[in-house]
């Protein structure tokens, strides 16, 4: 499955588990319920994925984590805050660079409406 359809899934599941619990509440919230969601709809997740540092000859186990990684293709950052900046964005690009991923979405479902609190962020050509 391409990346594009799996994002078109989880992001049904985000306005599902939006819809049903609203803003407001802890980010682990958010992220234990759309897993699930996202599992019923029969994909791979893979919650808080250990994501390692390498550079040259050195590998550094610097405590990274995905919120999760969706049929080893697509991550997906859960937020919680009172809105998305630039750090935000910076951090799912660098996960992306690091995994080699292509592809990422950045959901803050502290957001009234979560169509407004969705980034799609993209490493290189999809």
């Amino acid at each position: 499955m391409h990346e594009n359809e799996i994002a078109t899934i989880v992001l049904k599941c985000a306005f599902e588990v939006h819809k049903k619990l609203g803003p407001g509440l802890l980010e682990n919230v958010y992220d234990v319920y759309l897993a699930h969601k996202i599992r019923e709809m029969g994909l791979t997740v893979e919650c808080q994925v250990g994501l390692p540092v390498c550079f040259e000859s050195i590998r550094l186990q610097a405590g990274y984590r995905l919120d999760q990684l969706i049929e080893k293709k697509l991550i997906v950052e859960v937020k919680a805050v009172e809105g998305l900046n630039e750090i935000h964005l910076a951090q799912v690009l660098t996960y992306l660079k690091l995994s080699g991923c292509k592809l990422g979405l950045l959901i803050n479902f502290n957001s009234v409406l979560l169509k407004g609190g969705i980034r799609r962020v993209i490493n290189g050509r999809l």
